[in-house]
C-alpha cells in the first residue's frame, strides 16, 4: 500500500512539474518584448473560436476512439484555458491558481457526500441536492443570474441550449410529463411548416417555423433520455458511411455521382443499408 501511495505522490509532482513548464511556456509566449507576435496580439474573444474548435475535437477523438489524438486534444484545450488564466493575470484580474482552486472549491462544495458527511440514496438524490447547492450559491451572490432560464451560454451549439432550456423549465413544472404530448406538439408543428411551405412564405417565417420543429425535436430527445446532439451526430456519421459506400461502387464502374441518376443511387443506398442490416444483425 505505500508503495502505491508513493507512486501517486510521485505521479503528482511530476504532474505539478510539467504543468509549471506549461504556465512558463505561456508566459513566455505572452512576453512583451521576447514573446510571440500571434500570442501577444490574442484576446478573450480571439481565443474563443480556437477553444470551441478545440472542444470539438476532443469529442471527435472519443468518438473516434482514438485515445493517443485525444491525449494531445486534452493538451490543446488545457492550452486554452491557460491561455486565458495568462490574459486574465496579465490585467490583474486573476491566475491560474486561482481558477484550479475555484474548481476544487465548488466540486468539494457540491460533493457533500463524499467530502462530508451527507448521503443520498441514489443518483436522482444526488442531482436534487446538487441542484440545490446551486441554487444557494446563485443566491448568495447577487451578481449571478436569478431567472429560471439564466445561466445558459449563449454559445453552446442550439439543439444543446434548447435541451438545457427545457430542462431549468421543467424544475419550475413547465414541462409535459409524458412523451404522448411532446408527439402531438411535434406533429403539430410540422403541420404548421407544411402550411408555410404551400402558401410560400417568406424565408424569415419558414426559419420560425422549422425553428419550432427543431425545438420539440430537441424536447424529444429530452423526455426519451437522449442527446440530440449525439443523436445526430451519429446519423451525420451513417450518411456519410453509406455515401462513401455508393461512391466507392460507382467508381468502381467507372462512374461517378454526378454522372448517375438519383435512382441509380438510391438503389446503392438501399443496398448500403441492406449490408449494415446484415453485419450487424
Amino acid at each position: 500500500m505505500n508503495g502505491r501511495k508513493d507512486g501517486v505522490r510521485a505521479c503528482e509532482r511530476f504532474a505539478m512539474t510539467e504543468l509549471q513548464q506549461l504556465l512558463q511556456l505561456m508566459a513566455r509566449l505572452r512576453d512583451p518584448e521576447r514573446g510571440c507576435p500571434w500570442d501577444r496580439q490574442q484576446t478573450y474573444a480571439t481565443i474563443v473560436p480556437h477553444t470551441i474548435e478545440e472542444a470539438y475535437e476532443v469529442a471527435d477523438a472519443i468518438a473516434r476512439e482514438d485515445w493517443a489524438e485525444l491525449r494531445a486534444e486534452l493538451g490543446d484545450l488545457l492550452f486554452q484555458v491557460v491561455f486565458y488564466s495568462q490574459i486574465a493575470h496579465e490585467e490583474g484580474r486573476f491566475d491560474f491558481a486561482a481558477v484550479a482552486r475555484g474548481i476544487v472549491e465548488k466540486m468539494t462544495r457540491r460533493h457533500p457526500h463524499v467530502f462530508g458527511d451527507e448521503c443520498y440514496a441514489d443518483a436522482a438524490e444526488q442531482t436534487a441536492a446538487w441542484e440545490r447547492i446551486k441554487a444557494s450559491e446563485a443566491a448568495e451572490n447577487p451578481q449571478q443570474p436569478v431567472g429560471a432560464l439564466d445561466g445558459v451560454p449563449l454559445a453552446l451549439p442550439a439543439l444543446t441550449r434548447a435541451v438545457k432550456l427545457q430542462k431549468k423549465a421543467a424544475r419550475v413544472g413547465f414541462d409535459w410529463g409524458a412523451v404522448e404530448p411532446v408527439l402531438a406538439k411535434l406533429a403539430e408543428e410540422i403541420g404548421e411548416i407544411r402550411h408555410e411551405i404551400e402558401i410560400q412564405a417568406p424565408p424569415d417565417r419558414l426559419a420560425d417555423e422549422l425553428g419550432d420543429v427543431l425545438f420539440v425535436v430537441a424536447n424529444l430527445a429530452r423526455h426519451l433520455k437522449l442527446d440530440p446532439e449525439a443523436a445526430l451526430r451519429g446519423t451525420n456519421a451513417k450518411f456519410e458511411r453509406r455515401f462513401r459506400r455508393i461512391e466507392h461502387w460507382l467508381a468502381a464502374d467507372g462512374r461517378t455521382p454526378t454522372r448517375s441518376t438519383l435512382a441509380e443511387m438510391d438503389a446503392l443506398w438501399e443496398r448500403a443499408k441492406a449490408e449494415e442490416k446484415e453485419s450487424s444483425g
